[in-house]
């Protein structure tokens, strides 16, 4: 009988052991910060490699929900839920900044342009004209301007430049972003596309386009930022990731896929969002 005692008093032990454990494991998991990121598809690739680094140091989990900057934004503002947005363009945060979804909180990580693009070697001898988007001998594709930002940034160049709905007729299609646009020249759609720059420098991207650069006067620089959202359950830990990405470690990561040119930061430190 004693022993029968024993052996019962061991199993309890063993059980309270792991139902101890288990307690523990989903008393951490419970702790665990989850945040919710709305990022346009031309900075998923930086914020991607920020984001699994601001993991490991400061025990969160961070999903990216990417798309075009217009669709995030009514995502996040139809769902209420979410904690950093990220557009492709500043004009989107000054659009919507009084529709009580962004909070006032925002910070400067680098900026981006629009280019033309060509395919490797420009093997039709495309010329950094805009006129080339109304040209008959090339096949174009644009973005549509209800969808991303590069969408939003061609209808301003093409309007200045007076040849926005000439251009849009022309085109082969109209896309939703800039993914697909450099898709658009890998499947043979396109001679030729007006896109972010900074997408051409990447892997699986710059092997199969060129860039043909515009002036700044055609194409200025487009600021890019991180807004906390106002739905946010953790504004203190993303506070702490936008500090990070506004650090030097965070800028590197950023001008390594092509956004931040050191020689310009002091330009837009000052910048009043």
């Amino acid at each position: 009988m004693r022993y029968i005692i024993h052996i019962m008093f061991a199993f309890l032990i063993v059980l309270t052991g792991c139902g101890e454990q288990k307690e523990a494991k989903a008393s951490q998991a419970k702790e665990q910060p989850e945040l919710l990121f709305y990022v346009g598809i031309t900075m998923v690739k930086p914020m991607t490699e920020l984001s699994k680094r601001f993991e490991r140091t400061h025990g969160v989990k961070i999903k990216i929900l990417q798309g075009g900057s217009e669709d995030l934004y009514q995502s996040a503002k139809n769902s209420k839920a979410g904690d950093l947005y990220m557009p492709g363009s500043l004009s989107y945060r000054t659009k919507y900044l009084e529709d009580g979804v962004l909070e006032k909180d925002a910070v400067f990580v680098g900026y981006n342009r629009a280019a033309l693009m060509v395919p490797k070697g420009n093997p039709k001898g495309v010329n950094a004209n805009l006129k080339v988007l109304l040209d008959e001998r090339y096949k174009t594709v644009l973005c549509n301007p209800e969808s991303g930002s590069i969408g939003n940034e061609t209808k301003k160049i093409l309007t200045t430049a007076g040849i926005y709905n000439d251009a849009m007729a022309k085109a082969v299609y109209l896309t939703t972003d800039s993914r697909n646009l450099i898709n658009a020249i890998k499947q043979g759609d396109a001679d030729v596309i007006l896109n972010w720059r900074a997408t051409a420098f990447w892997d699986g991207n710059k092997e199969v386009v060129d860039v043909l650069d515009l002036p700044e006067a055609i194409a200025p620089k487009s600021v890019l930022v991180l807004t906390l959202l106002k739905s946010s359950r953790h504004p203190d830990t993303v506070r702490q990731f936008m500090a990070y990405a506004t650090s030097q470690e965070g800028r590197a990561v950023f001008h390594a896929f092509g956004f931040l040119n050191d020689d310009e930061l002091a330009r837009f430190d000052t910048l009043s969002f």
